[in-house]
């Protein structure tokens, strides 16, 4: 590996900034890992999006960048913050996580700041790839403990369909989408098939050898049982974001990670047998 990455991960320690490096250490390419917080890991930055100064300083020498925010009422701002202080670093390209759905008029929190900030990425003047992920598999993790303790996976969604796609899989595309010779531009990101929450918890039993069934789950009721998970302000998203799913509209099915991958995008059953003892009962 160089001894001077040009690529940068922002969120390294994150779900999707973990699978990025994961997935750029796996090619053998050389890059910084930027956090808040101190590492040790090779080629690490100390940078907080709150702080300017510390973000320049993380991207000098940049040549491409990841770019993803934790989920807070912040998080259009820094984004927003970030590609300009990439701009002025001569970083030349941008890898932005986004949401399946993004568009300013949206009742959703999340797709209204994702759309306004890859709006204002490819006015920049900077290579842009937008990737638009669906619900991520990794996120039934914030309901493992209910599945756990009572058998049973809540969510208000009845039976619409969503085509929920593996981390790993985002961060490969990332990889991708930071080595490629041009920018991918928008890119949809969902797993090979569309499943009900009952499917879900069809593939947790048979993974766990637990009986596991899908609870259809008033928002209000699905709210308290994650205030104690995530912050209010992601709890509110999220309840909205299920309002979207259970609309019917994640149920499309993308082929871009095949299509740039050259493989299947992985299934829900393979997630359900690899993390099965998240989900099995004590």
């Amino acid at each position: 590996m160089s001894t001077a990455p040009e690529i940068l991960v922002t969120g390294s320690t994150g779900s999707t900034g973990r699978a990025t490096a994961a997935a750029l250490a796996e090619r053998g390419i050389a890059f910084r890992r930027m956090s808040r917080s101190p590492s040790s890991e090779p080629f690490a930055v100390q940078a907080d999006l709150d702080d300017p100064a510390s973000v320049r300083s993380a991207l000098g020498g940049v040549r491409a960048a990841y770019l993803v925010t934790p989920s807070t009422e912040r998080a259009e701002a820094q984004q927003k913050r970030f590609v300009n202080l990439a701009a002025e670093a001569g970083v030349r390209r941008i890898v932005l996580l986004s949401q399946l759905g993004s568009v300013t008029d949206s009742p959703v929190r999340f797709l209204r700041y994702h759309a306004a900030v890859e709006e204002h990425a490819f006015t920049s003047g900077l290579e842009v790839t937008a990737l638009r992920p669906n619900l991520f598999m990794q996120g039934l993790f914030a309901v493992s403990g209910i599945v756990r303790s009572a058998g049973v996976l809540p969510a208000p969604i009845g039976d619409a369909r969503v085509s929920v796609v593996d981390v790993r899989d985002i961060g490969e595309m990332a990889a991708h989408a930071l080595t490629s010779a041009e920018p991918l531009g928008i890119q949809t990101l969902t797993g090979p098939e569309s499943l009900t929450h009952a499917d879900l918890a069809r593939h947790l039993s048979a993974a766990t050898g637990e009986g596991i069934r899908f609870v259809d789950t008033a928002p209000a009721e699905f709210g308290e049982m994650l205030a104690g998970v995530l912050p209010p302000w992601q709890v509110e998203g999220l309840l909205e974001d299920y309002a979207h799913y259970a609309r019917g509209e994640a149920a499309a099915v993308s082929t871009a990670i095949p299509d740039a991958l050259g493989r299947p995008a992985r299934g829900f059953a393979d997630f359900a047998t690899e993390n099965a003892q998240a989900f099995r009962r004590a």
